[in-house]
């Protein structure tokens, strides 16, 4: 994560003209600072722009985009349009906060594959409220995800079912449905 030399980046601050005045007229000096200045001004550039990079929204993608998104946990996939990484780095927290439950489910299935989504099904936790008392009866321990897509474009079922298995708890058994549009009843 470096930021190189810009051909032609101009330098706001050029030592050359701070020099005192032994040094203003002296060819050797100027040329020298010249040359320091060629080597400094991307990184007072990078300095004077230090909020961007940290606004994943205008990070340069190439090197410091993968670093905010391992900051902040967030999935970045270098194979992704850089609007899609953007979003995934700067939704991160919300996704995480969100993570295990149904909503958190359907956000990262659009947000990461483009695709619709319907969680039914409670995954089936039981619990009693006095220690070593009696557990109340197992609830169905199946979530069902039906998924479609938004567009005309296909639903890649492998990438579903992955993304699935890797958000959803670990005590529930996931049951992936593609369709080809929105269910009948969606919309009711």
């Amino acid at each position: 994560m470096s930021r190189a030399a810009v051909p032609g980046l101009p330098s706001r601050h050029p030592i050359g003209e701070q020099l005192p005045a032994l040094y203003a007229d002296d060819d050797f000096a100027q040329r020298f600072t010249a040359g320091l200045d060629t080597v400094l001004a991307p990184v007072f550039t990078t300095l004077d722009n230090l909020p961007s990079y940290f606004d994943p929204r205008l990070a340069p993608a190439a090197d410091f985009l993968p670093w905010l998104a391992s900051w902040v946990g967030a999935v970045d996939d270098p194979r992704w349009p850089t609007g899609l990484r953007r979003e995934a780095v700067a939704r991160a927290v919300e996704l995480h906060r969100l993570r295990g439950t149904r909503r958190g489910l359907t956000e990262a299935l659009r947000l990461v594959l483009g695709v619709s989504a319907e969680v039914s099904g409670d995954g089936g936790a039981v619990w009693s409220r006095t220690a070593g008392g009696e557990l109340p009866a197992a609830p169905a321990g199946e979530v069902l995800v039906r998924v479609w897509p938004q567009g005309g474009e296909a639903v890649d079922a492998d990438r579903v079912r992955a993304l699935v298995r890797t958000l959803c708890p670990v005590h529930t058994v996931c049951r992936v449905e593609i369709l080809p549009g929105p269910p009948a009843d969606e919309g009711k």
